[in-house]
């Protein structure tokens, strides 16, 4: 704090003061305040003698020390502010902080809190509070950032229960969620718990599920709790401990590594501010080890002997720019203070400083460099480009992982650099060291263990009268058997770490438990899992977590059967309406094309029009058996009837396939014939007792519960299946697949109808984030692909007897879209082959028409006559109807006539010549 070095309230106008005295507010013997405390002596030192900062006047240091008491550190506060402070460098406590800054806020004191690192303290509420150091809202974000780096899921927080250590949990719990992890447990204990105490909470939480515990506590008392960890065990492998950066400071101030200390806190990941590097940084390191070998300072250098050095810089660069337009110090009454009765704690001694308002925007405006790096703040009035160092303490010291900014996450890479490039956010470039753990492993801890209390695991299992094959009660010592308990042994026993278990039957034993209720046992932490036959269904995974499914499962309806004679028209479902159809045209199509591609050359395809009719006829449908005695002489007529004859081979099998598959299912029937015709029936349904069915049919298909019928065993099914609704009975059931396989197995008389109307499978149930879900999830899928999963299912369950799938007459009948690929290629065939029929006529026709023209016409007269090549649509029919050999004979007699009238000509041209 700057206080007034002459009497009064104020210096005399346009004068500036020769001494301002500043106060410092900290806990002396302290492993913070003693290096604190030389480096604030430092500070004023290094400022008083600078000629380029607070010109003619001199900084006066008035020190009170806290005695780690909030009581006392709030009246020295009050002290120093009864002095005429300007500022205080401190509190170092985030709890006298809280409360000093009220007092502060009232006398326009600044505060410049280097050590007070409660993320709260940002708050809008202690605007006269400046932090000078990082808060703890960015440490707890690296230390989540760490968690989620390692995939661990749930941590203890191990805390000192006040304003610093309850607001870095805080947001250590904020900054999990974010990660989708949480805190599973808070041990908090009072700050003047002692070793004893500690221990007695260790020991509690060495009884729960995680093992990965952040430590957030204060330096001077926080190796008691590595000490009783130790002495409990609880720094061996599988154990992951990560501590704030409380536990830098105690390594970093101690010249020389105890042996003793390091040996406390073997394999864990510590937290440090980080400091850049710079040639300020290693001058005042270089000089504050001279003074330590020199006897001169009683601690090594921590990082908030960092900040309070460069505390007392930035209020001396705010001061001197205060004073450069103000010129003055004043103090003035606080009319609020004053006391009429004269108490005796003097309140009205404390006076109000006239320009704190004012020195403090000049401190949150100042920006300079430091050895701590850059001073400045940002909008929220953090300091600017927050980061820390990663170590891992192993041997006799530590060594550093990696680092973690609020800029890039965690890296390799120190922060100062990566400033210099684009934020990249991939997880390739979220990276650390490897790490020696405890227990001097560099195998990743899983970060959980079964509860160390010589408890096996609580495995709820139903109880069930039917479908015993899935799951019963038997005399072994497990007590229970069945497909289920045998996948989760199998799955259990593929698990990295041993697993006690202990199963309990839930249920009666007369009839089938809830398995609703099952589940919800598990939410209440009554069973610690629930094995069995649990159908994977919304309502329950609210509430638990389910591993991988190991079976599949749905909904399906049961009905029952009986055989009915096929109709006379069966012969026709094997096709759909559009495919008899366009499968007739294309017979008559493809007829005609190879009628007219033989008609000119194949003397079967002319004659009178009625003969020429039949013959398209027969040779078409002829086709149909191969049996097609015309024979094709034309190489198009050819080609077309090839393909036309793949399409009916095709066309036939597909008909002949379909049609034995019909005949053979018509033998099946049954009033219900799907979801639709069930939900609008009015007949009884039934389903299993314990089964989610009842509250499907109810809330998702709007069945009536009066129309629901519950049944118990196989043999309930069978009976209420033949005495039908007319009988008492039911007309369907409703049932998971699984069960209803299992059913039919034994039961030809009944059939699955419709298709599975819901999809889902069968789970282990889990309270919810259980990690033991994940890897029971992992060990299923490895059961699945090496063949045990198949290989318990054919020992437990056996071959299905009858066809536990309606396949319907309308899933065999043949619809167009399955063919059109065949009838587009046998189009095309027949398109491309009647152009190239249809241009080589009209190519004849030219030449046909031309020779038709000048038989018979003189000579004078065909010079004058134009030839017509087309006289009409007539002539071109009759063309088309000629055969192709009298077409070619009139041809080749144009093409002789023409060369008998050239060599005429040239024997008529050398005879007159000589004349």
């Amino acid at each position: 704090m700057v206080a007034m070095a002459a009497s009064g309230n104020g210096t005399s106008p346009g004068t500036r003061p020769g001494e301002i005295s500043v106060g410092t507010l900290f806990t002396f013997d302290s492993t913070i305040g003693r290096a604190a405390k030389l480096a604030i002596e430092l500070a004023v030192s290094d400022v008083n003698r600078d000629p380029s900062v607070l010109v003619g006047t001199k900084l006066r240091l008035l020190a009170q020390d806290t005695n780690c008491s909030e009581f006392l550190g709030t009246m020295e506060a009050l002290r120093l502010m009864e002095k005429q402070v300007v500022a205080i460098i401190g509190p170092q406590s985030s709890g006298i902080a809280h409360v000093v800054s009220h007092a502060a806020e009232e006398l326009r004191v600044p505060l410049l809190a280097f050590a007070a690192t409660d993320p709260s303290l940002s708050s809008l509420e202690y605007s006269y509070l400046i932090r000078t150091t990082q808060s703890d809202h960015f440490q707890m974000n690296a230390v989540a950032d760490i968690i989620d780096h390692y995939g661990w899921r749930e941590v203890i927080a191990i805390f000192v229960d006040d304003d610093f250590g309850r607001g870095g949990i805080n947001a250590l719990g904020d900054a999990l969620a974010k990660k989708r992890s949480k805190i599973c447990y808070k041990a908090a204990f009072p700050p003047s718990a002692d070793g004893s105490a500690i221990a007695d909470l260790l020991e509690k939480i060495n009884l729960m599920e995680s093992r990965v515990y952040v430590v957030h506590v204060n330096p001077d008392s926080g190796l008691t709790v590595f000490s009783a960890a130790r002495s409990l065990g609880m720094m061996g492998d599988g154990y992951v401990w990560i501590a704030s950066d409380w536990l830098a400071s105690v390594v970093d101030s101690t010249e020389s590594a105890d042996p003793d200390t390091m040996d406390l806190i073997q394999g864990a990941i510590v937290l440090r501010q980080h400091i850049p590097e710079s040639d300020l940084k290693r001058a005042f390191t270089f000089r504050w080890s001279n003074m330590l070998r020199n006897g001169k300072a009683s601690s090594s250098l921590n990082t908030y002997a960092f900040h309070a050095y460069d505390s007392v810089w930035l209020l001396a660069h705010a001061i001197d720019q205060f004073l450069h337009e103000e010129q003055t110090i004043a103090f003035s009454d606080d009319p609020r203070l004053h006391d009429p009765t004269g108490s005796s704690l003097h309140l009205s001694a404390l006076k109000r400083f006239d320009g704190g308002e004012k020195l403090l925007d000049k401190l949150r405006l100042t920006n300079f460099s430091g050895v701590s790096g850059q001073v400045q703040f940002d909008s929220d009035g953090n300091l600017i480009n927050p980061a820390y160092d990663i170590l891992n303490i192993g041997g006799t010291g530590s060594r550093r992982i990696g680092f973690w900014s609020n800029y890039s996450g965690l890296s390799v890479v120190a922060p100062e650099v990566l400033h210099r490039n684009p934020p990249n956010a991939s997880a390739s470039s979220r990276q650390l060291y490897s790490v020696i753990w405890p227990g001097e492993t560099t195998a990743t801890p899983r970060g959980w263990a079964f509860p160390n209390n010589g408890k096996p695991l609580r495995i709820g299992v139903p109880y069930r009268t039917s479908y015993k094959e899935f799951v019963s009660r038997d005399n072994s010592p497990d007590g229970v058997q069945g497909y289920c308990i045998d996948v989760f042994k199998a799955a259990v026993d593929l698990l990295p770490y041993p697993v006690p278990l202990s199963f309990i039957l839930f249920g009666d034993g007369l009839k089938n438990p809830s398995y609703d209720d099952l589940v919800q046992k598990v939410y209440e932490n009554h069973f610690d899992a629930a094995v069995g036959d649990i159908a994977i269904v919304t309502n329950r995974t609210r509430i638990v977590d389910f591993t991988q499914p190991y079976v599949e499962s749905g909904l399906v309806i049961v009905a029952p059967v009986k055989e009915r004679n096929s109709t006379a028209w069966a012969f026709l479902k094997p096709f759909t309406i559009q495919m008899w159809c366009v499968t007739g045209a294309f017979f008559l199509f493809v007829g005609a094309v190879v009628w007219i591609l033989e008609h000119r050359l194949n003397a079967e395809f002319r004659g009178p029009p009625r003969r020429q009719l039949m013959t398209i006829f027969w040779l078409v449908f002829s086709t149909m058996f191969f049996a097609q005695k015309e024979r094709t002489v034309s190489s198009l007529g050819r080609f077309v009837l090839i393909i036309w004859l793949f399409v009916v081979l095709i066309i036939n099998s597909s008909y002949t396939a379909s049609l034995t598959s019909i005949l053979t299912v018509e033998q099946l029937s049954s009033g219900i014939q799907g979801l639709d015709s069930l939900t609008h029936s009015s007949d009884p349904i039934g389903y299993q007792v314990g089964s989610f069915a009842k509250n499907y049919m109810m809330e998702e298909l709007n069945i009536a519960e009066s129309r629901l019928v519950s049944l118990d065993t196989p043999e309930d099914y069978t009976r209420a299946l033949e005495l039908g609704p007319q009988g008492g009975g039911v007309a369907a059931i409703v049932d998971e697949l699984a069960y209803v396989e299992l059913f039919l197995s034994t039961n030809c008389k009944f059939k699955t109808v419709g298709q599975e109307f819901t999809k889902s499978g069968w789970g282990f149930a889990f309270p919810r984030d259980s990690p033991l879900a994940v890897d029971l999830s992992t060990a299923i899928l490895r059961l699945s692909e090496n063949g045990d999963l198949q290989r318990i299912h054919d020992k437990w369950l056996p071959p299905t007897g009858c066809s536990s799938q309606d396949s319907g007459i309308d899933s065999s009948r043949l619809s167009l879209g399955s063919f059109w690929g065949l009838f587009l290629i046998s189009g095309l065939a027949c398109l491309v082959s009647l152009s190239i029929f249809f241009a080589r006529i009209l190519c004849q026709y030219n030449k046909y028409s031309s020779s038709q023209e000048t038989v018979g016409i003189p000579e004078p007269e065909r010079s004058f006559k134009r030839p017509t090549r087309l006289t009409s649509i007539k002539d071109l029919i009759a063309f088309v109807d000629k055969k192709e050999q009298e077409v070619k004979s009139v041809i080749k007699q144009k093409w002789i006539s023409k060369q008998q009238r050239h060599s005429s000509q040239v024997s008529d041209g050398q005879y007159m010549s000589p004349a």
